[in-house]
């Protein structure tokens, strides 16, 4: 059982094939229906005028997280950093990079955050360090105590080229190129999963796990509430029990060596010592707890990972990893998808971490992937959001999705020639000089062409604009029927045709039932109900959105519905004592 969590789970295939449970469960914590939301401080907010968002920036919209119903915002790292993969390559653990502001202004923004409740969640990126970062300069001069804090070997003779050396491995790295660099100074090869300017940690040296604990130490003692662990999948790799390193089988998917995919990753992704790792991490965060008090902080881990080796992330019943590794499952999803696919993907999830572990997330986007207006289209922003927030367990939404912002054309600029800037592009606050997002008319990264409709001030006096829908749908989400998993309530998901899918939430109080029209043809559903008795046939319309041409409070009779294209409604009935 997990841990502070008693619960009984009874799933059940009733009409129209679709999962049915109930539970009874005792008091969920405060992460596990979380509505939790990720910021990318380069682009939420420019408070200085440099064109370049910072912490004040997030402090001074932090009410925006509360009006929109938002429980945690984790942030993209805020370290120091030469910025090579935009502070994922981060030289000092302890630092803010004066980019973002310093020290004083995070705990101003951690202040204000508590005071209104919000949670702050950080990026912890254990992996590897910058190649700017004390520890590795002091690791390439052998100097005691970090001798070995990188993952450092001597490489293979070269048999063309005597006194040369070739590296200890087939490995290729996930940016492309191969996984060892050789430094002249040490005269040895260093691992990097990633970039070259991102060496290795050597999480077999225990000095390296205890200056960790120490980071999140120096954090938590400064308020966070948790941390989202960068690619956990890659903290370890294998190593032959004489000390080498084992090549990888080719994959058959490229013919080009350079790329990652060229090899099949059985030696440097998700290694059971990664695992164990977690728990570890865990284990500190519960001792945390229990010495200072306070809500519970979690681990969130980032993981494109198989579901079975998800579950182990979770826990294996007797030790406990993150309490949420991320669910990327819809995430593969496209505009051409139906509902049978999302009935596909979100039984694949449900089926070992709801059944086995009774939790749930659902993510659709983040800083390294598209925008769901890009994958799915713009119509289907609102259908998007309106499942995975009917679905149970936390949601978490990459900022701007709720407005639906989408990808940006961008050409390479003095600071950024990245792949991944699309999806990066600065907020969308206002339909002023640059979106509100600052007062330079020169930002880090293109504004969207789109700013004038697709802001936060029009869309908030639409009725029913993503905004307003998506503000509706977190007030729902805390609505005793969605919360049914905590009640004497159940829920039930799945495809009523091709296009339809439907889910229902319910309690002894209330009802709702969840309709989504992902097609572009009228749909006519239904009997959605096996009753004769025809006042159980009746709800009410009590959310729409903007291709639905009901109105709020409109009488509908399951016997029979008609669903316009890209049309989601949300039925509600009041149960009567």
């Amino acid at each position: 059982m997990r841990e502070n969590i008693s619960s009984v789970l009874i799933c059940v295939f009733l009409f129209f094939n679709i999962s049915t449970c109930t539970a009874t469960t005792a008091a969920a914590d405060w992460w596990e229906d979380s509505s939790l939301y990720q910021i990318y401080p380069r682009s939420w907010k420019d408070s200085d005028g440099d064109g370049i968002g910072d912490l004040n920036g997030i402090t001074e919209k932090l009410e925006y997280l509360k009006e929109i119903g938002i429980t945690a915002t984790w942030l993209s790292p805020i370290f120091k950093s030469p910025m090579s993969d935009f502070g994922y390559d981060i030289s000092n653990f302890y630092e803010v990079d004066p980019i973002f502001g310093s020290l004083d202004d995070f705990d101003k923004l951690i202040k204000k955050a508590k005071k209104i409740g919000i949670k702050i969640i950080l990026d912890f990126v254990p992996n590897h360090s910058s190649d700017e970062c004390e520890w590795f300069q002091k690791s390439v001069e052998r100097k005691d105590g970090y001798d070995d804090f990188y993952v450092w070997e001597n490489g293979l003779d070269d048999p063309n080229n005597p006194g040369k050396k070739l590296p200890p491995s087939n490995w290729v790295s996930i940016f492309g190129g191969k996984m060892w660099t050789w430094n002249d100074k040490r005269q040895q090869f260093y691992l990097h999963q990633f970039q070259v300017k991102q060496p290795d940690l050597n999480y077999k040296n225990t000095k390296v796990r205890e200056e960790m604990i120490k980071v999140l130490k120096f954090w938590l003692d400064r308020g966070v509430d948790g941390f989202r662990i960068d690619a956990v999948p890659h903290i370890f790799e294998k190593v032959n029990a004489d000390g080498t390193y084992p090549d990888e089988p080719l994959s058959g998917s490229t013919s080009d060596p350079e790329k990652y995919e060229y090899l099949d990753h059985i030696y440097t992704k998700d290694q059971y010592e990664t695992v164990e790792l977690l728990y570890e991490w865990r284990s500190y965060l519960n001792k945390y707890q229990e010495e200072n008090g306070g809500e519970t902080r979690i681990l969130l881990a980032e993981a494109y990972s198989p579901i079975n080796v998800i579950d182990q992330y979770f826990g294996n019943g007797t030790h406990f990893g993150a309490h949420l590794p991320f669910n990327f499952n819809l995430m593969g999803l496209r505009g051409s998808s139906n509902a049978r696919d999302l009935e596909t993907s979100i039984k694949n999830w449900m089926d070992v971490m709801w059944n086995k572990h009774k939790t749930a997330n659902w993510v659709l986007g983040n800083h390294d992937n598209n925008r769901i207006a890009y994958n799915f289209g713009k119509e289907k922003v609102d259908l998007v959001n309106v499942i995975i927030t009917a679905l149970p367990g936390a949601t978490v939404t990459y900022y701007g999705e709720e407005i639906g912002m989408s990808n940006v054309e961008t050409q390479c600029t003095e600071i950024s020639c990245d792949s991944r800037d699309p999806e990066r592009t600065p907020f969308q606050w206002t339909d002023g000089k640059s979106a509100g997002f600052s007062s330079s008319s020169k930002t880090w990264l293109p504004i969207s062409d789109d700013y004038k409709k697709v802001n936060v001030k029009v869309q908030r006096g639409a009725d029913r604009s993503t905004l307003n829908i998506f503000k509706e749908l977190q007030k729902l989400k805390r609505s005793p029927a969605y919360k049914a998993f905590k009640d004497n309530g159940g829920w039930s998901y799945g495809a009523i045709n091709d296009q339809v899918f439907q889910v229902i939430r319910s309690s002894p109080q209330d009802e709702y039932r969840i309709l989504v029209n992902f097609g572009d043809k009228l749909e006519e559903i239904g009997p959605l109900s096996n009753s004769i008795e025809d006042n159980e046939n009746i709800m009410e319309y009590f959310l729409l959105t903007s291709h639905s041409p009901h109105r709020r409070g409109e009488k509908v009779n399951l016997k029979s519905i008609y669903m316009m294209p890209f049309e989601a409604v949300v039925l509600k009935r009041i149960i009567k004592k």
